[in-house]
């Protein structure tokens, strides 16, 4: 049985959701995490130590990190998401990591003080330096898919998953941004797949 343990408030577990829905594999989830608790119990950190969301269990296998959940379930659920080849499954890793580690940071700022932040307490200065640091990575997105028509290639793959999770709530922010006809035109491919029902079309929150 897979069981995913998280709030689909959260952006990396509805990436895990995302994936395991394209996979088609059953699955169950158990809220987690902020209001819903559970995460500081004594059972879940036997799971997860970081006491964080998502946390994946298949069988006796327990994984944390959302995107390492991601390649999982596409390594053994749909192998067709997750690249064969070295070298295109490596440039795959790539934009996931890079998700991870210059997406979801530049853009996270602004998400917080629109959307968890109160309104008197908002502070337009962080906003700004979030939009600053958010365009160029944009900006470098529209490239890339200017000559693809998903993240790794021709068809839909496990790196479009996290990264189409930051552009969503990027999108939902109430701000303008820069043109970037490519970027949405892959994202408006993204949001017409199945799979994204119940985590794309839900609010920000």
């Amino acid at each position: 049985m897979l069981h995913i343990w998280g709030r689909l408030s959260s952006i990396n577990v509805r990436k895990v959701v995302w994936a395991a829905q394209e996979t088609g594999v059953h699955f169950t989830r158990t809220d987690a995490g902020l209001t819903f608790g559970v995460v500081k119990t004594f059972d879940y950190l036997r799971l997860n130590p970081n006491a964080q969301v998502p946390t994946l269990q298949d069988g006796e296998l327990v994984l944390w990190e959302s995107n390492v959940i991601v390649r999982y379930l596409c390594a053994r659920y749909a192998p067709a998401l997750y690249p064969q080849e070295l070298a295109a499954r490596f440039d795959t890793e790539r934009w996931m990591d890079w998700q991870q580690t210059s997406l979801n940071p530049a853009g996270s700022q602004a998400f917080i003080q629109w959307f968890r932040t109160a309104p008197e307490q908002r502070d337009q200065s962080v906003i700004t330096k979030s939009v600053a640091t958010m365009t160029p990575l944009l900006i470098l997105l529209d490239q890339h898919l200017s000559q693809r028509a998903y993240m790794g290639g021709d068809s839909f793959g496990m790196a479009d998953i996290p990264v189409a999770c930051d552009v969503h709530r990027w999108f939902g922010l109430p701000q303008t941004r820069p043109e970037l006809p490519n970027l949405e035109r892959w994202y408006a491919q993204i949001l017409a797949r199945p799979a994204t029902r119940g985590v794309l079309d839900l609010p920000l929150a």
